[in-house]
């Protein structure tokens, strides 16, 4: 026997019984599993000479925690042995599924009344986001959240949004008032030339179709913000 020969990749199927997470799964439910267990469920096999556990646990080690995965990409994700360009958009898609998942707030609607409520309720959507894309919050008379609408998805150098779009959703979901909010990927929050210009068209659009856009906001991350703040309000520099 040649000893050189590559070990085989090591799957769930290969661990021994009542080791493994599908079959703890189905004896006392997913909350039963380990973060570990549940991210080996979606790999499903490691790489050679390492089981597929031992793979999920070095990979949340990386991310620093299951959540961090959602910040990932395909690069990072293909840095661990045994992860693949397959497997790496595999778990792109599940980690994308998560954030819009965590972007639906349940119970009753929340209070959009103030920026710094706008930037909690995007901190897990917007959370590794490599493209620029803008929202419109739909809310009703108390402020309160009807509808996030996402209007457009672009590139990472800017996205594209005119008025109608905007207020098409607002109209469809009978807003009073709508918040546009949209992110810059690289996490400086400070508007461009071309954001002052589409806020000056979406208040001009607002006051025509009779609903109130309450503040247009761009959002960052506190430690690429100047002032520390993560987000920028046109309502409170005075531009609405």
């Amino acid at each position: 026997m040649d000893d050189r020969a590559p070990l085989p990749s090591l799957r769930l199927s290969d661990l021994a019984v009542g080791e493994r997470p599908q079959e703890r799964l189905e004896r006392f439910g997913a909350a039963a599993l380990s973060d570990t267990e549940l991210l080996a469920m979606l790999l499903r096999s490691g790489s050679r000479g390492m089981n597929v556990l031992l793979l999920a646990s070095r990979l949340i080690s990386e991310a620093g925690s299951l959540a961090g995965l959602i910040a990932w990409a395909e690069a990072d994700y293909r840095r661990l042995k045994g992860i693949g360009h397959v497997k790496a958009l595999q778990l792109m898609a599940v980690m994308e599924v998560a954030r819009r998942v965590l972007g639906e707030r349940q119970g009753e609607a929340p209070l959009l009344n103030r920026p710094e409520l706008v930037f909690s309720y995007f901190q897990s959507i917007v959370t590794g986001l490599m493209v620029e894309k803008l929202w419109v919050l739909c809310l009703n008379r108390k402020n309160r959240l009807i509808k996030c609408v996402e209007v457009t998805s672009g590139t990472a150098t800017g996205s594209l949004v005119h008025p109608r779009e905007v207020f098409r959703s607002a109209i469809r979901e009978a807003a009073t008032t709508v918040i546009c909010v949209h992110n810059h990927p690289s996490g400086d929050p400070a508007p461009s030339s071309a954001d002052l210009q589409v806020t000056r068209r979406l208040r001009e659009a607002a006051t025509a179709v009779d609903i109130e856009l309450a503040d247009h906001l761009i959002l960052g991350t506190k430690a690429s913000d100047p002032v520390g703040r993560g987000f920028y309000s046109f309502r409170d520099a005075g531009l609405l």
